[in-house]
C-alpha cells in the first residue's frame, strides 16, 4: 500500500480522485437509465417483465412478481438458524438505537390566543431496493426498515432482484420477514426504481425510495427524485482511519481491507504521524492479502483509492480528515474521544481499537446508511427523520392578530403583493 508524506497538491489529488467515484461522474449510462424508465412510466408491468427477462433471465409475470409466504417460509428453510436468531439480536440493537430519534407532535399556546406548532407525520408508502445476487446485504435490509418501521411508516414494500430460476435470496426474505416489510417484488435494476416511482399494474408507487445499487440504480434514483423522495444517491464505500504510534497495526490493516473488498472504487485511507505504525500496516495488509478470498478486488481498490497518509501532527491529520469527509471514520489514537470533539465531517465516527467499522455495519445498532463522496459535510446517516414529514401549524385569534396586522401589509404592500397585504386588511375593515 503506497505511503505518501501530506502536502496540500497530495491532498487536492487524492479529494479529486475520490470525487470521481460519484454516480454524478457517470453520465454516459443516464441515456441507457432514462430509456428505462420511459419504457416503465409508459408499458408499466409489460416493460418491468420484458426487462426481469433481459437482464436477469428470470421469467416474471403479474402470478409471480410478488413473493408469497411459501416462498418466505421455503426462505427460512435454507437460512442457517442460528444466523435468524443472529439478525433478530441485531434488529433489538437497531430498533432501540433508532427510537431515541423519534420525534413527536408539539403545541405552544399563548394568552393571547396564539397558537403555534409541529405536527409530525410518517411518510404513508416507502420503498426499498435491495440488490441481489453477489451484492445481496440483509444487513441492509434491517438498516431501511426499521428506522421506517419506528417512524411509523404504515406500508414498506421491497424490490429486490430474482436469479434465473425466478427465486430471491434467502437471507434477504428472511431480514426482509423480520424487519417487518410488507410485500417484497421481484424486480431489480433501474426498473425496479421506476415501477416504485410511477407504480405499474402490480407494484404500488410509493412516496419515497431508499437503499442501495448499482451505478443504474443510482442514476434511476437521481432521475425519479422530485416525482418521489430518496434517501441519498450513494457512492463507493469508503473507510478513514486517524490513527498515531499507539495504534494496533494489525487491527488497523483489517480495518482497511473491510471496507477495500466492497468493490474496486471503494477508498481505505490510513493518516498517522507514525512513519513506524505506516511500514507496520503495509505489511500487514500484505499479509492479509495473502489469505483473504476477495484479494483480486482489494489489490485493485488499494491500488486506486488506497492510501497512506504520513502528517507532521494530529492536528494536521484531523484537518485532512475533515476536509476528506469520510463515510466511515475510525479514530485509534490515544485519546480518541478528545480527537472526536474535533471532528466536523464524517459519517459515522468509531472510537478506540475494539470499535471496528464492521461493528457499525451489523450490530452496534446506529444505521449504516452512511454519505459517501465528501458529502459527510452536509449529509447525516439515514434515521427516523428520512421517514417522517414535519407540517407546521399556525392558529391566530383575532385578537393575537389585531396588534401585527399593520406590519403583515407593510412587509406584503413592499414586495408589490397587494392581495397578500388584502388578505389580512379585510378583517379589520371598519
Amino acid at each position: 500500500m503506497r505511503t505518501i508524506e501530506l502536502t496540500e497538491a497530495v491532498k487536492n489529488n487524492i479529494l479529486e480522485d475520490l470525487l470521481k467515484r460519484s454516480p454524478n461522474s457517470y453520465g454516459k449510462y443516464e441515456s441507457a437509465v432514462n430509456e428505462i424508465l420511459e419504457q416503465v412510466r409508459t408499458k408499466k408491468d409489460e416493460a418491468v417483465f420484458s426487462y426481469t427477462k433481459q437482464f436477469d433471465h428470470a421469467e416474471i409475470n403479474k402470478d409471480n412478481v410478488l413473493v408469497t409466504e411459501a416462498e418466505i417460509q421455503e426462505a427460512y428453510q435454507q437460512v442457517d438458524a442460528s444466523l435468524v436468531e443472529v439478525i433478530r439480536r441485531a434488529i433489538v440493537n437497531i430498533r432501540e438505537y433508532h427510537e431515541k430519534q423519534k420525534q413527536y407532535s408539539w403545541f405552544d399556546s399563548k394568552p393571547d390566543g396564539t397558537i403555534l406548532g409541529q405536527k409530525i407525520t410518517p411518510i404513508a408508502k416507502v420503498g426499498l431496493y435491495v440488490p441481489g445476487g453477489k451484492a445481496a446485504y440483509p444487513s441492509s435490509v434491517l438498516m431501511n426498515v426499521i428506522p421506517a418501521k419506528v417512524a411509523g411508516v404504515e406500508k414498506i414494500i421491497m424490490c429486490t432482484p430474482p436469479n434465473a430460476e425466478g427465486k430471491v435470496t434467502p437471507t434477504t426474505l428472511v431480514a426482509a420477514k423480520e424487519a417487518g416489510v410488507t410485500e417484497v417484488y421481484k424486480v431489480g435494476g433501474a426498473q425496479a426504481i421506476a415501477a416504485m416511482a410511477y407504480g405499474t399494474e402490480s407494484i404500488p408507487k410509493v412516496d419515497k425510495i431508499t437503499g442501495p445499487g448499482n451505478i443504474f440504480v443510482a442514476l434511476a434514483k437521481k432521475a425519479v427524485y422530485g416525482h418521489v423522495s430518496i434517501d441519498s444517491i450513494a457512492g463507493p464505500s469508503e473507510i478513514l482511519i486517524l490513527a498515531d504510534e499507539t495504534a494496533n497495526p494489525r487491527f488497523v490493516a483489517a480495518d482497511l481491507l473491510s471496507q477495500a473488498e466492497h468493490d474496486e472504487l471503494a477508498s481505505a485511507i490510513l493518516v498517522t504521524t507514525s512513519k513506524v505504525l505506516a511500514e507496520a500496516v503495509s505489511k500487514e495488509i500484505d499479509g492479509f492479502l495473502q489469505k483473504l478470498s476477495r484479494r483480486e478486488i482489494m489489490e485493485k481498490s488499494l491500488e486506486n483509492y488506497g492510501y497512506i497518509l504520513l502528517v507532521q501532527s494530529l492536528e494536521e491529520g484531523i484537518d485532512v480528515v475533515n476536509e476528506i469527509a469520510s463515510e466511515h471514520l475510525e479514530l485509534v489514537t490515544k485519546d480518541p474521544f478528545q480527537v472526536m470533539t474535533k471532528i466536523k465531517n464524517a459519517g459515522a465516527i468509531f472510537l478506540g481499537e475494539y470499535s471496528s467499522e464492521p461493528l457499525g455495519d451489523y450490530f452496534a445498532g446506529p444505521n449504516h446508511v452512511l454519505p459517501t463522496n465528501g458529502t459527510a459535510k452536509f449529509f447525516s446517516p439515514l434515521s427516523v427523520d428520512d421517514f417522517i414529514k414535519k407540517s407546521s401549524i399556525i392558529s391566530y385569534s383575532r385578537e393575537a392578530l389585531e396588534p401585527i396586522h399593520k406590519d403583515i401589509e407593510q412587509f406584503a404592500t413592499a414586495e408589490h403583493l397587494t392581495a397578500h397585504a388584502n388578505s389580512i386588511a379585510v378583517r379589520f375593515e371598519k
